[in-house]
């Protein structure tokens, strides 16, 4: 059953973690954090998602916290860099804080930079992790489809593992892929932010799926997306804390098979977590482990009173569209 809003509000934490760059827009990273009868859980949809779309993320901090336990198949995950749309000459600055990884995801197409840019950041990756490394960007749906097909012909140079959600659509995605350039498709916001999370693979547009556990309502039922979709996956993130990264990593640790390495040691992208043993990568991976919550850390870290009132608020307006769901919290 649904816990009650009494259980999810009575001693919540919501805290506020600057990053160490900017990453999309954000700065600081705010989260929702209460402890059930598992363990610890996050609830940090992104603040401009209305409750409807917020409320997935709440059944799911409800799933990580109150739900059954899903038996781990491996204990440890290996995991990407992740590098912000940083100019060239940091990119080796931000890669030292992922010892051991050996794949690197490029943000690209940010609003207001140029192609130019996004080359020489995907190029001074490369360079870093070599040509045995693995090189992967992701457009966040920026570009159009003639904008992918010019950019992949300009990174063609660093054999690209492949390019994340280039365009909006699911159409669009597949006429990139049916381009033939080479470079594997992979979709993100076409699974998470979709009515249907399976269109896309039933479409035959993307070739791979990018998998995250808070927007898609739980270990449980992200789990069965992963099975019915029948597509390789990367288990990724959304700037959690390591609270967040943990139901990450006991995700990526049900799928049974990982070709690629996940997208979950964003913990090193900020500058503040609410452990004092964050979810870091080490030997590029991550521990498939619950989180030890630090009651000082989340007092130091803890958001303006303002926020904490509008996170409770959000937090009530989720769960009250859950329970006119009947109190399901795991999607059929």
């Amino acid at each position: 059953m649904l816990p009650s809003i009494d259980d999810l509000v009575r001693d919540a934490h919501v805290v506020a973690l600057p990053l160490r760059n900017r990453f999309r827009g954000v700065d600081v990273r705010e989260a929702l954090l209460v402890e059930g009868p598992r363990g610890w859980t996050e609830f940090s949809p992104f603040v401009e998602y209305e409750p409807a779309e917020a409320s997935t993320w709440l059944r799911a901090a409800i799933d990580f916290g109150w739900g059954d336990e899903t038996a781990p198949l491996r204990d440890r995950v290996p995991v990407n860099a992740t590098l912000p749309a940083v100019d060239a000459a940091l990119v080796a600055g931000i890669l030292d804080r992922y010892p051991g990884c050996r794949t690197v995801k490029v943000k690209v197409a940010e609003p207001g930079q140029s192609l130019a840019g996004d080359v020489a950041r995907v190029r001074a990756a490369r360079e870093y992790v070599g040509a045995a490394g693995r090189v992967r960007v992701d457009a966040n749906m920026h570009w159009s489809v003639d904008e992918t097909l010019a950019a992949l012909e300009a990174l063609a140079p660093f054999d690209l593992e492949y390019v994340e959600q280039p365009c909006r659509t699911v159409a669009e995605l597949a006429a990139v892929r049916a381009a033939g350039t080479g470079v594997p498709v992979a979709a993100d916001e076409s699974v998470r932010k979709a009515a249907d999370p399976l269109a896309v693979a039933r479409a035959g547009a993307a070739d791979l799926l990018v998998i995250k556990a808070q927007p898609l309502g739980g270990v449980a039922a992200a789990t069965r997306i992963v099975r019915e979709a029948g597509l390789p996956v990367v288990v990724s993130s959304a700037i959690d804390t390591s609270v967040g990264l943990s139901m990450g990593a006991y995700l990526a640790a049900a799928v049974p098979a990982l070709p690629h390495d996940c997208g979950l040691g964003t913990a090193a992208m900020l500058n503040a977590d609410v452990t004092r043993e964050p979810l870091l990568p080490s030997g590029g991976a991550v521990d498939v482990r619950r989180i030890d919550v630090d009651i000082d850390l989340l007092r130091q870290h803890a958001a303006p009173a303002e926020r904490r009132a509008w996170w409770l608020d959000r937090i009530r307006a989720c769960h009250a569209l859950l329970d006119e769901n009947g109190g399901a919290y795991r999607p059929e």
